[in-house]
């Protein structure tokens, strides 16, 4: 008997008729559950939380000191043409012993004199006790001084950078010699001015001579460690001693901080604003992405910006190099002992990531602390909190800044001004402009600032912090 295993074939059967309403034609007709708009380029900004505000009326701000005597603190720039460098001869007036003089023709005369110098990784530049008889400018690189400690170990005295010099004294005092070793950390470049090149500089130049003799009768004894003029006055005295007199001095010439200005004009057809209002009011929601978009800018102008920016007002004497490139906590302990009371570190959340690996190769863990009900890495009790502004430079390095904040504390702090015409927000104002012909509405959107270092060390900066990871 034959069995058949076939299947057997069904008949076709017709399509089923849809018997309600698709979803996807329902969706036409239903009101859907919608955000704001959205924006990925807001930030916490902690800088603007952060920041004490004070009302700068006027537009400027006076920024009042003790007069102080500090000469020559600035960073020295160069001109490059090809391979070859050349100081900028007025800026030979960032020397301390050349501050305030004037005259270009000598000024290029000691800069036509400066050799220039390569130098590579791990080149002893200058060797504790021989003679000094030249100063280096640094060009380019990074070089470590290190001198003999109190218990005959080496140890770390500086560290210098581009822009810094070192050797200053040597044009001067016949008898200088090196109380450090200067190593070269890097490959580089150095310009050097030698003694006998300035004599024969100085022997030409009575405008020179004069500028010279006024610089040796400064009444140094008359400042205390921080360049200030000293306030005279006697202690631990008896009897009827004669008590000095004394008066508080203030710099001639306070420097003023003018209020910056962010603006843009944000137009809204008014077809929109009249019928796509719900269930978002089109202009407010415009104008609030308008307004982050200008505080992102007003953090970053803080940072950056050439007249008023922090990383770019920081004293020199306020600015620190690491000692091995990443940011180790001898860095950050470095970086903090240079202030009283600071308040908070800023860094790029990269810069933040390195710090956390270096912590972890030495089995580390830092702190938390709240700041603002949010929970941030600390170290030494100070906040490290993140910042997108601080630039990160083609070599992966960047900058942690440290601050103490406050008028007060004799801080840092920003500066806007409210009461504005048509004010929105403290210091930001919305101001109506008009309907134009094609049925467009105009407004604008104007925030004022600025920022003030009350007094120098109230501002450092670990510059040059390298934040790539290392290979293994």
């Amino acid at each position: 008997m034959t069995v058949d295993t076939s299947q057997e074939v069904l008949p076709e059967q017709p399509p089923q008729q849809q018997s309600s309403l698709s979803t996807a034609a329902a969706r036409n007709l239903a009101s859907t559950t919608k955000s704001a708009p959205q924006m990925q380029e807001i930030t916490s900004r902690w800088l603007l939380r952060m920041l004490p505000w004070v009302e700068a009326k006027g537009g400027s701000y006076r920024v009042n000191r003790r007069l102080s005597y500090t000469v020559g603190d600035g960073r020295i720039e160069f001109v490059q043409d090809g391979s070859d460098v050349r100081v900028i001869p007025r800026e030979l007036g960032e020397l301390a012993l050349l501050r305030g003089f004037e005259d270009v023709e000598v000024l290029t005369a000691l800069a036509d004199r400066c050799s220039q110098r390569e130098f590579r990784a791990g080149e002893v530049l200058v060797e504790r006790g021989t003679p000094a008889d030249q100063i280096h400018l640094i060009a380019h690189g990074r070089i470590s001084q290190t001198a003999v400690g109190k218990y005959g170990d080496e140890v770390a005295v500086a560290t210098r950078a581009d822009g810094d010099r070192f050797g200053e004294n040597a044009l001067l005092d016949t008898d200088a010699t090196w109380d450090y070793t200067a190593t070269a950390e890097t490959a580089g470049t150095l310009l050097t001015l030698s003694r006998a090149d300035f004599a024969a500089v100085l022997s030409n130049a009575p405008s020179l001579q004069e500028h010279i003799q006024n610089f040796s009768s400064l009444p140094q004894q008359r400042q205390n460690h921080h360049g200030e003029a000293e306030i005279a006055m006697s202690a631990g005295h008896v009897g009827e001693a004669v008590l000095p007199s004394a008066f508080v001095d203030y710099e001639l010439r306070p420097r003023e901080y003018e209020l910056s200005v962010a603006q843009t004009v944000l137009r809204v057809h008014t077809r929109v604003a009249d019928l796509y209002n719900g269930p978002h009011n089109q202009t407010e929601e415009q104008l609030r992405l308008t307004i982050e978009a200008l505080r992102e800018r007003q953090e970053h102008e803080l940072l950056n910006n050439r007249e008023f920016g922090l990383l770019h007002n920081a004293d020199f004497k306020q600015r620190i190099q690491p000692h091995s490139g990443p940011p180790t906590p001898d860095d950050l302990d470095e970086l903090l002992c240079r202030r009283r009371g600071t308040r908070m570190m800023l860094a790029h959340p990269r810069t933040i990531a390195a710090i956390g690996r270096e912590l972890n190769a030495r089995g580390l863990y830092p702190d938390h602390v709240d700041v603002g009900g949010q929970q941030v890495p600390a170290w030494r009790g100070v906040p490290i909190l993140p910042c997108n502004k601080i630039p990160i430079s083609k070599e992966n390095t960047s900058s942690i800044l440290a601050m103490r904040t406050g008028e007060d504390n004799q801080g840092v702090i920003g500066l806007f001004q409210t009461g504005l015409p048509e004010e929105y927000e403290p210091g930001l104002s919305v101001r109506f402009m008009g309907i134009s012909e094609q049925a467009i509405i105009s407004y604008l959107v104007s925030t004022y600032y600025s920022a003030a270092i009350l007094v120098p060390d109230a501002l450092g900066v670990l510059e040059n912090v390298q934040i790539a990871r290392k290979r293994d």
